[in-house]
Order: C-alpha cells, then sequence, then structure tokens
C-alpha cells in the first residue's frame, strides 16, 4: 500500500508540475481596416474563393493546378518534411516517458581470491582454509536475467516545453507545405498565361505577315505599272521580312511555357507538348475581386501562420533552457533473477533489485547554461521580429496587387482604344493607296504603328492578368480546401 500511494503520489506531482518559461500568446499586429488602394478598383471585401483560379473559367488551367497540387516533386518533399517534423514531435515526447530495457547474460567467471591472499601476504594455516579458498577459486557460470527501468520527471516542464515546440515546428512544417502550394498555383498560372499570350502575339504577327504579303504583292505590281518606285517594293519587302523574324521568340516562350508547366506537374519537359494547340487566347479576367479585409489576412496567408508557429516554437525553447538550469530528478529501478545454475535461475530466491530516485544539481557549465538562456531568448525575439516583417510585407504585396492591376486597368483600355483607331487609319490608307492617292511610307508608318499597338496591348492584357495572379497570391488562397498532410499515407521509399 505504501507503495501505490508513492507512486501516486508521484504522478500527481508530474502532472501539477510548473512549467518554467514564457506562455506563448498568439501575436496581434495592427492592421488597417481597410486596403487603402482598393479605392477605384473593381474590388469587393468579400473573402475570396479558395479556388481562385476557378475565376477565370479555363478548363486547362483548372487541370494544370490539379496536376501541380498531386503530382509536384517539391510539393512531395514537403509533405516528407512533415512527416519529419511529427517524427520529431514523437521523439520529444518518448523523453517525458519511463523507459523499460531487458537485459540476459552469461558469463564464466574465476575470482582469482588466490593471487589476491599472495599480493596480501596471507598464509593460509588449515587444510580448510585451503580448501575453501580452493573451491572458491574454481570458474563458475553465472546466468542473469533483468529488467532496467528509468523515468526522467518533468517537475520544471522541460519536456513538455519541448513537445509543445516540437508541435509548433510541425505546424510551420504543415504552413510552409501550404505555402509552397499557394506559389505553385501562382507559378502555374503565370506560366499558363505566358503561353497563350505567346501564342496571341504569335497569331496577330502571324495576320500581320499574312497582310503584308498582299501590300508586298500590290506594291510590285504597281512597280510592274510604273505606279510605286522600286523603293517601295524594297521597302515593303523589308517589312515582311522584320515580321517574319518576330515569330521564332513567341516559338520559343512556347516552348519553353509547355516544358515548364509539365516540370510544375511533375512530368517529363515533352509530356505536354500537343495539350496546348497551335493558337490560343488569354482568358477572360473577373469583373470583380473579393479581396476580404485586412483583419482576416492573417488567417488566409499560410507565410504568416508558419511565422506564428516559428514563434510560438522559439518561445517554447525559451521554456526549454531556462529548465536546464533546475535540477533533474529521475527513477530507476532493476530487478532480475541471477544464479549459477539455469535450473535455479527462475526460483524465486535468485531475485535481485534495485530501486531510487537519482537527483542531477547543474553546478559548473562555465556559464553555457546561462548563455543557451540568452540564446533562446534572443531566438524568441527575432521570431517576433519575423512575424511583424511576414504580417507587413503581406500587407504590402496586397496593395501593390491592388495598385499595379488597376493602373493595369487603365493602360489596356487605353491600349484597346489606340488598337481599334490605328486598325480603322490602316484601313483607309490601304485603300488610298491601292487607289493611287498616297505613297507606300505613308502606309507603312500606319501600319508599323499598329502592330505595336496590338502588341502592346497583348501584353498589357498578360501584365494585367499575371497582376491578379499576383494578388490572388498575395491574398493567400489556394490551400484551404487541400487534403491535409497524413504521415500514415506518406511512403518515404515512393519519393
Amino acid at each position: 500500500m505504501r507503495v501505490r500511494a508513492a507512486w501516486a503520489l508521484i504522478a500527481t506531482s508530474v502532472l501539477t508540475a510548473c512549467k518554467v518559461g514564457p506562455n506563448f500568446t498568439e501575436p496581434k499586429e495592427p492592421v488597417p481596416d481597410h486596403y487603402a488602394e482598393a479605392v477605384g478598383a473593381q474590388v469587393s471585401d468579400s473573402n475570396p474563393q479558395s479556388f481562385w483560379w476557378q475565376e477565370f473559367h479555363d478548363p486547362q488551367l483548372d487541370r494544370l493546378e490539379a496536376q501541380t497540387a498531386a503530382g509536384n516533386l517539391d510539393l512531395r518533399a514537403a509533405f516528407l518534411r512533415i512527416v519529419e517534423a511529427r517524427s520529431q514531435v514523437q521523439l520529444a515526447r518518448s523523453q517525458g516517458l519511463p523507459s523499460l530495457e531487458g537485459t540476459a547474460s552469461y558469463n564464466r567467471e574465476q575470482l582469482g581470491l588466490a593471487g589476491i591472499l599472495k599480493s596480501q601476504h596471507v598464509t593460509l594455516t588449515s587444510p580448510t582454509e585451503e580448501g575453501l579458498i580452493g573451491s572458491l577459486e574454481k570458474p563458475v557460470n553465472i546466468y542473469q536475467l533483468g529488467f532496467d527501468a528509468s523515468w526522467e520527471l518533468d517537475f520544471f516542464g522541460k519536456v513538455r516545453r519541448a513537445v509543445e515546440s516540437a508541435n509548433a515546428s510541425s505546424e510551420a512544417a504543415v504552413e510552409s507545405r501550404n505555402d509552397l502550394l499557394v506559389s505553385l498555383q501562382a507559378e502555374v498560372a503565370e506560366t499558363y498565361f505566358q503561353l497563350r499570350a505567346a501564342q496571341m502575339l504569335h497569331k496577330i504577327t502571324a495576320e500581320q505577315i499574312a497582310a503584308q504579303r498582299d501590300v508586298l504583292e500590290l506594291t510590285q505590281s504597281r512597280h510592274k505599272h510604273g505606279l510605286a518606285g522600286e523603293e517601295d517594293v524594297d521597302t515593303a519587302a523589308a517589312q515582311l521580312s522584320t515580321l517574319q523574324s518576330e515569330l521564332p521568340p513567341y516559338d520559343q516562350t512556347i516552348a519553353a511555357s509547355r516544358h515548364a508547366l509539365a516540370v510544375l506537374t511533375g512530368q517529363a519537359p515533352e509530356t505536354l507538348d500537343a495539350e496546348f494547340g497551335d493558337s490560343g487566347e488569354l482568358p477572360a479576367l473577373p469583373q470583380v475581386v473579393p479581396v476580404g479585409l485586412p483583419s482576416t489576412l492573417a488567417r488566409r496567408r499560410p507565410d504568416i501562420k508558419e511565422s506564428e508557429a516559428s514563434l510560438h516554437a522559439a518561445t517554447a525553447q525559451v521554456g526549454v533552457s531556462v529548465a536546464s538550469l533546475f535540477p533533474d530528478i529521475s527513477l530507476s529501478g532493476t530487478f532480475g533473477l541471477r544464479n549459477l545454475s539455469t535450473g535455479y535461475l527462475f526460483d524465486w530466491d535468485s531475485k535481485f533489485f534495485t530501486v531510487g530516485p537519482t537527483v542531477s544539481v547543474p553546478i559548473f557549465h562555465g556559464g553555457a547554461l546561462v548563455a543557451n538562456v540568452r540564446l533562446s531568448r534572443a531566438q524568441a525575439a527575432e521570431a517576433a521580429l519575423q512575424y511583424r516583417k511576414t504580417v507587413l510585407g503581406a500587407l504590402q504585396e496586397v496593395e501593390d496587387g491592388l495598385s499595379n492591376l488597376r493602373e493595369d486597368a487603365a493602360r489596356t483600355a487605353s491600349l484597346k482604344d489606340a488598337v481599334a483607331s490605328d486598325q480603322k487609319a490602316l484601313a483607309v490608307d490601304v485603300d488610298a493607296y491601292q487607289h493611287g492617292l498616297i505613297t507606300y511610307i505613308s502606309v507603312l508608318t500606319v501600319q508599323i504603328q499598329t502592330v505595336q499597338a496590338q502588341q502592346q496591348l497583348a501584353q498589357a492584357v498578360l501584365a494585367q492578368s499575371t497582376d491578379l495572379v499576383k494578388l490572388y497570391k498575395a491574398l493567400g488562397g489556394g490551400w484551404q480546401d487541400a487534403p491535409p498532410a497524413k504521415a500514415e499515407n506518406i511512403d518515404p521509399a515512393q519519393h
């Protein structure tokens, strides 16, 4: 009964023991009520959709995003880092649990008493003494079975703080994976839009080449009939060659984008060569973009949540270092069976045991323990500053995204008007040239201006689409509905 009461007292003491070091509290970084750059932009305060790419209503983009989430190799590696972090949690937790080891041994032993007696100049005076020493000098077999148990009592919370830190680090690993997923989703969308924009520019240039061939044939015909000079023919031919020289860079961009998308989805570079066709258009942009409120940004951005988890881990490490200044108290015990014969090894009279507490008090470590406390406190302070920097950076990214999106939308609208006007002017000049009313130089000037305006418009639409993707990324969407990482479903041998 006394033993049971002692163990109950010990268990109660462990469960109610204090945890030294600071307790973690969620940081509350002040944020504005609304985004300043949202004024004048087509945005709303409603929370953004998690699967933001579906707002573009492009099935091909939807498939690429799904393939990336399922097959990207960096994302798989992030899953394995989560497994590693969760294993660290189990390792930390095991430090606070009792340990038990089984032992078994066999030894053949001779004591060497005769030599010891000789070294001490002891003389045996009787046959009885000589017989006793002789019997003890014979080699004997010693058989032993036993168990060793130990348990470090976590009176000052060293193990519990270590478990708390490991749990926070595990959460940081999960949020790091989520942040990677958000970045990959944005990279896929941007690369896909670059591919479609290159196809648009390729199509525009090909149409201009076809039109320029007609102009060159008209100029050659007019020269043949004496209605145009040879310099007009040369100028028209030079313009045709210039337009043709613009096609290879677009083809390079298309090929590079296809290869990049294939690798992002975890496939060989040439896998998607036949997926996107020879021509395509940039998807239409949504009319209104939901951006939510700054106060909700910290719950949506995984990098902010990762930074908060890292701050939690660093704060718990302060407790671990402080607890190292206090004594370590542990219980240890040994129980076993020992005999010279296997026949009596399991006899209860062959038992032996030891049990008792052990206290280890730090006395002098050259200042290492105190320095470790200072180091952990400095690291926690640095983590707090990093959290604040992450929040401010997130707010900046959203504000920059809103500003860029608004300005690019205005530029796109102006370029659309310019392209429409240039096309009308070009049609009038080509008709006038056909009737001999103006020279080809006048046509060429308007033609170059029209081509440049069309290219600038395509680039502006691409920039607007890319800005929208960056804004969605800054808002932290794309991970909320992703399947959670399950360690039991991840086999490192398969990755």
